[in-house]
């Protein structure tokens, strides 16, 4: 392997990505003793824009493009992602040479108030950043009143503490990643909020063809977890995942085989259309071509294209 002594990381400056970057930081300087592994802190536009929802000012790459300006004029050697924040098709000259083994990756319910989604009443208020969640949320709980909410996990948390909100629903990985698993009153089975593509993992991405990176960082990379992460983006991707698309995508090792299972809808009515595949891990794109290839048969395009009007 070459020779690995430094490194810049490029990262957001909000606290979920500054524990994400420090982690991958601490781990490459515990498998390098000696190498300096530096935090080069930025600020997104998707950091900047609190005032709209991600679906109307761009989607998943106002939270990457400046972290990649960074590595393309040389100023930094990888970028540290949520997985699930990083756009399906990657500028020409980056690549995604690692994902980390996964947090859970299942939605969280937080509310002072009450303490399942089961116990709310008609008309009481949910939170939500993501028009997924916003879709499971009209499909099964259809008396709540959904709302949009924006901002870092700490800016959610407190609005809803100020009583903006009477419960969010959230990732549960950011909030245990940054100690804050204590706000969790009930982890939300896939089953009934199946995740985004990608969520829970962590994304390493560098410029393509630094193979001296690539080299160093793979032993952070989990193949389980990459060949999961893999088959839910290639779903997200065929069908033209973005924050304009309620859609969920997540895939497990089960039995020594990928469980994939996709749905996509219309989050202002409530409605979706589901399916599931079992396939081998050596090819995550066919067991998702699979699902899309159902997903579409059973009308996927034509919710689609009511949710980008």
């Amino acid at each position: 392997m070459s020779q690995f002594d430094r490194c810049v990381i490029a990262t957001r400056e909000s606290p979920l990505a500054m524990w994400q970057a420090l982690h991958v930081q601490a781990l490459l300087r515990d498998r390098y003793p000696g190498a300096s592994v530096e935090l080069l802190g930025m600020t997104t536009r998707g950091d900047q824009i609190l005032d709209r929802t991600l679906s109307k000012v761009g989607g998943k790459g106002l939270f990457v493009k400046e972290l990649e300006v960074a590595m393309q004029n040389g100023e930094a050697d990888l970028a540290v992602h949520s997985l699930k924040d990083v756009p399906m098709e990657l500028p020409e000259g980056f690549e995604l040479v690692a994902v980390s083994e996964r947090e859970d990756p299942r939605d969280a319910f937080v509310s002072p108030k009450y303490a399942s989604l089961d116990e709310m009443p008609e008309g009481a208020r949910v939170g939500t950043a993501s028009l997924r969640r916003e879709l499971m949320l009209r499909m099964r709980y259809p008396h709540l009143k959904v709302l949009p909410v924006r901002g870092n996990v700490g800016t959610r948390l407190r609005k809803l503490d100020e009583g903006e909100y009477d419960a969010l629903v959230m990732a549960s990985a950011g909030l245990k990643r940054l100690g804050l698993a204590e706000r969790i009153r009930e982890i939300i089975p896939a089953e009934v909020s199946l995740p985004s593509p990608g969520q829970g993992a962590l994304g390493l991405e560098i410029r393509a063809g630094d193979k001296k990176m690539e080299e160093a960082l793979a032993f952070i990379n989990s193949p389980e977890t990459r060949a999961c992460c893999f088959a839910e983006r290639a779903v997200s991707r065929a069908l033209g995942g973005s924050c304009q698309v309620p859609l969920a995508a997540y895939a497990i090792v089960e039995n020594g085989e990928l469980w994939l299972r996709a749905l996509v809808g219309n989050h202002h009515i409530g409605e979706a259309v589901f399916s599931e595949a079992r396939g081998p891990l050596s090819d995550p794109e066919a067991l998702a071509a699979k699902v899309v290839a159902d997903l579409r048969r059973q009308g996927a395009e034509e919710y689609l294209k009511a949710c980008l009007q």
